[in-house]
């Protein structure tokens, strides 16, 4: 069908006037697949009188054949290629993609249609990579072809990170005892194998033998299919064949062309010549032969495989040679023939520049000698059924390497080894790079600019700090500004509602301080952003520092209020500890503590700009602030605000069960909890994670901030703008008694001061406590108030008034 494709080509090219003036003609001989047979047609086609001149120049050759088209194997277009070189007369193959064939200088005349094997392993290799098929196994022809492509292969497999698990050659000269044996061995090696993809590298007649030994021991696998098999027809009608597997071929360009399948459908030998594949074919096809399908057949007839050609209608027929149907049609598939077809117009186009062809006449010289027309071909572009063509100069230029060591590529350079020629390549390392090949040294990067291990160039490194464009420094530091913005309007709401009881008893002054002291918390947040200097991080270590020290001093004024007003302690201890609660000197004080610590901190350890020079093999330049050189002052501040959360954590835990009403334990203990655990959390991450260390400290701040905000603050707002105060003092107490240990029979008098608080004790089993919300006294004394109400009591037996 091939052979009848170039054919029909040539005779279009001819009814056309392609070339006017002049007709192609042709000469087609049946290698049989044998490169010996080849060699002997080569030299029939080139006899003049049945015989050929040996000559010492070839160069003014001119044998009436000025191109041979094929052949089909590459071992066959090899051995041919080789002859013609001698006779300076191109070859051209549309199915042999060995890449030997590119090297131009033992085969100066050689061109196809197809592209070389490297192609074609290339994609296998990235297909194995991309199915993620990185153990295979791989059966190879013995052949030029099989064994050219494995090495290619083997290249490509390394590429792309594929191991082989094994490889067999199945050879194609072995004789048919000898082959059976051999594929047995083969069908069982891969049996054995763990690998289930397998790569054939394979004639056709091989593969259909292996896969019969495949089919018959039900072996299944993946199959990878080269060109030279995966059109096969025989291979895909074979019985049983899809208990193989799967199959995955690669094939090449191909086109259907309607005039060519009219043509198979009215086969005729041209007028003057003959055509024996078309003879032999039709006697095959038409011919009345009834006892070739007979148990004892006679020697004469053709095989069982040809037989299965034969026409039903075959002994209805008077004359094979002028019958015709469309069994080639429907049995190949005549798009195969695309580059078969292609090869016939590439020469006629070349033939059209050499001749010097117009529209009504060619005026070069009709005998001309082949290698003329190889140059031309050289440099043929035409279209072909919608499509451009021309020869790849640069597989036609390729220069055979005779080298002990292969070139050092940019990024490496050269370590000689005991001979100036051999040398391994050695990729440069950090710092250092080679723009050319074969360097013997690798240069330093300039200043300013650096490379990674293996690179041919230097770049500047990219600066990573939080910049204003990016997205998270956007964030945060709106989450900071909310934060500012929540706190105003907090201190709206407790400014307008300061006499309401919810206020006095959150303390409006002091809350006031906590909020003050959040905002300089959270405007610290703001500094974090943008390139850092020395005095960004030295500015916002101190505003954090500060201001939440003096939010967390005023929760342990309250905590600490609470611990004395409710819990039971004696007469003289309860004396001393009053004399301890100054909400003014102990805010005052243990802010100061936290201001002697930053000071000493920036005198003997202070701040700066992080000058640690980034990592070998990174790219990336990190711009930070370091706290120190020894991070002691960065650890004693935050330690000593995580010791303030501690106490007031404990403190608050210890009167926990007074009820809420008259304090806040609540709101202390899960705020300080919250604080406590979220550093916690930042020391190791901090640590570990130093690239990110200024994310992780802007979070914290936040979160801890905002912890503050919503324990302390939202419930009072909650309280005064949506709940309604319905509790009473009675309500209250009677709680407080609930909870309140029952071995307490006196009431101990408390040196703690209460505005405006009566306690009467009647005859009767009641008294009356009048008084209003718990406050801060301009003197900076506890005053706690409450409702007035009659209460049941247990042995009063005097009567006391407490007041400011």
């Amino acid at each position: 069908m091939r052979s009848l494709a170039m054919i029909h080509e040539i005779e279009e090219i001819n009814a056309a006037g392609f070339l006017p003036g002049v007709r192609l003609g042709y000469m087609m001989c049946d290698t049989c697949s044998f490169a010996s047979t080849a060699l002997q047609n080569v030299e029939y086609m080139l006899a003049v009188n049945s015989s050929l001149n040996v000559n010492c120049d070839y160069s003014d050759f001119r044998p009436r054949v000025k191109i041979i088209l094929g052949a089909q194997y590459s071992e066959v277009s090899i051995a041919v290629a080789r002859l013609l070189s001698v006779y300076m007369i191109p070859l051209m193959s549309s199915t042999s993609s060995a890449q030997d064939l590119s090297d131009k200088r033992r085969y100066p005349g050689f061109l196809r249609t197809i592209p070389s094997d490297k192609h074609q392993t290339k994609a296998i290799g990235q297909l194995m990579h991309y199915f993620g098929w990185n153990w295979v196994g791989v059966v190879y022809g013995d052949d030029e072809y099989g064994s050219a492509a494995f090495q290619s292969f083997l290249k490509d497999a390394e590429e792309n990170s594929v191991c082989l698990n094994y490889n067999e050659v199945l050879p194609d000269s072995l004789d048919n005892s000898q082959r059976f044996q051999r594929i047995k061995q083969v069908a069982e090696r891969i049996r054995s194998s763990t690998a289930r993809v397998v790569l054939l590298i394979l004639k056709s007649v091989l593969v259909e033998a292996l896969f019969k030994e495949m089919i018959r021991t039900n072996t299944s696998r993946t199959w990878i299919a080269s060109d030279a098999w995966s059109r096969s027809r025989s291979i895909a009608q074979m019985e049983g064949i899809n208990k193989v597997g799967d199959i995955l071929g690669f094939t090449f360009v191909t086109g259907k062309n309607e005039s060519f399948d009219k043509y198979l459908k009215n086969l005729t030998v041209t007028p003057g010549g003959y055509n024996h594949f078309i003879e032999e074919y039709k006697n095959l096809r038409f011919n009345c032969t009834p006892e070739c399908f007979s148990d004892k057949a006679p020697s004469y007839c053709p095989s069982p495989d040809e037989l299965k050609m034969k026409a039903d209608n075959a002994c209805n027929v008077k004359d094979p040679q002028e019958q015709n149907d469309d069994h080639l049609v429907t049995a190949l598939d005549t798009s195969d023939a695309f580059l078969h077809r292609l090869s016939v117009w590439a020469t006629a186009n070349a033939l059209k520049k050499l001749l010097k062809c117009n529209g009504s006449s060619c005026l070069g010289e009709i005998n001309f000698p082949p290698w003329k027309l190889l140059e031309e071909l050289k440099k043929v572009q035409f279209e072909f059924e919608n499509s451009s063509f021309i020869f790849d100069k640069n597989a036609n230029t390729t220069i055979p390497l005779s080298r002990c060591s292969e070139r050092c590529a940019p990024g490496s350079f050269k370590k000689i080894l005991n001979a100036s020629c051999c040398h391994n390549c050695t990729l440069c390392v950090a710092g250092t790079f080679s723009a050319e090949w074969d360097l013997r040294t690798c240069q330093r990067c300039p200043n300013g600019t650096w490379s990674l291990t293996g690179w041919s160039q230097c770049k500047q490194r990219q600066e990573s700090f939080l910049r204003w464009s990016d997205p998270l420094p956007i964030i945060l530091a709106a989450a900071a500004v909310f934060g500012i913005l929540l706190l105003f309007v907090t201190f709206i709401i407790f400014l307008v509602n300061r006499n309401s009881p919810p206020m006095k008893r959150a303390e409006v002054r002091l809350s006031c301080v906590m909020m003050a002291g959040l905002s300089v918390s959270f405007a610290s947040v703001i500094w974090f952003m943008g390139r850092p200097n020395v005095h960004l991080c030295r500015a916002r270590q101190m505003m954090y520092a500060l201001g939440f020290t003096l939010c967390m001093s005023c929760v342990l004024v309250k905590a600490f209020r609470t611990f004395l007003a409710f819990l039971p302690f004696g007469q003289l201890t309860s004396r001393r500890l009053h004399k301890l609660y100054k909400p003014l000197v102990i805010v005052i004080v243990i802010t100061s503590l936290q201001g002697v610590i930053c000071l000493l901190w920036l005198i003997f350890d202070s701040p700066d700009v992080d000058d640690t020079p980034p990592q070998p093999q990174s790219m990336t330049h990190l711009i930070h602030c370091r706290e120190g050189h020894t991070y002691i002052g960065f650890g004693v501040m935050l330690s000593y605000i995580a010791l303030l959360a501690l106490i007031g954590f404990l403190l608050a835990f210890k009167g926990r069960k007074v009820p809420q009403e008259f304090s806040e334990t609540g709101n202390i203990i899960f705020s300080m909890l919250m604080y406590l655990f979220i550093w916690v959390c930042f020391i190791p991450v901090y640590i570990i994670n130093n690239e990110s260390s200024t994310t992780v400290q802007t979070s914290a701040i936040l979160v801890s901030s905002y912890g503050i905000i919503f324990c302390h603050f939202s419930p009072k707002c909650y309280q005064v703008l949506l709940k309604s105060n319905t509790e009473t003092l009675e309500r209250i107490l009677n709680k407080w008694r609930a909870i309140s240990s029952p071995k307490h029979d006196v009431v101990t008098e408390m040196n703690i001061d209460f505005p405006r608080v009566t306690v009467s004790a009647e005859k009767s089993d009641s008294f009356i406590i009048s008084s209003t919300s718990p406050t801060v006294c301009s003197s900076g004394t506890l005053c706690i108030s409450a409702y007035t109400t009659l209460v049941k009591k247990r042995k009063i037996t005097h009567t006391r008034s407490i007041s400011c």
